[in-house]
């Protein structure tokens, strides 16, 4: 008898990662796994004094993680309102989203006087 020959094929990739894997705002459903307190815990083993934890108070979300340097560009209020549109009702109640929040600054045209 023949012995049957077998191949494997296999698809690999990989990319360059840092800890924790994400660099601006966690979202945590309400029902999340961890909660805001065990996930906050984990990111300030990894970078310790980098992020804010806040609660909010929406159906879905539970709190978010901020990135300390987004929020030396923008307010802890307007942040939040901005996720409250944009981010929080697509959020499921057991769900943890990673938000990438990019802020770029620009002026209109202006004088400088001598």
């Amino acid at each position: 008898m023949e012995k049957e020959k077998k191949n494997f094929f296999v698809n690999l990739s990989f990319e360059k990662t840092s800890l924790p894997p994400f660099e601006d705002i966690l979202v945590l459903g309400q029902d999340c796994p961890l909660g805001m307190n065990g996930v906050g815990q984990c990111i300030d083993l990894l970078v310790p004094d980098g992020y804010d934890r806040f609660e909010v108070e929406d159906e879905h979300v539970a709190a978010i993680i901020v990135n300390k340097n987004v929020l030396n560009r923008i307010s802890q209020a307007k942040l939040i309102q901005v996720l409250e549109k944009k981010v929080f009702p697509f959020v499921g109640k057991k769900e943890i989203i990673r938000v990438d929040f990019s802020i770029r600054v620009s002026y209109d045209t202006f004088s400088i006087d001598d």
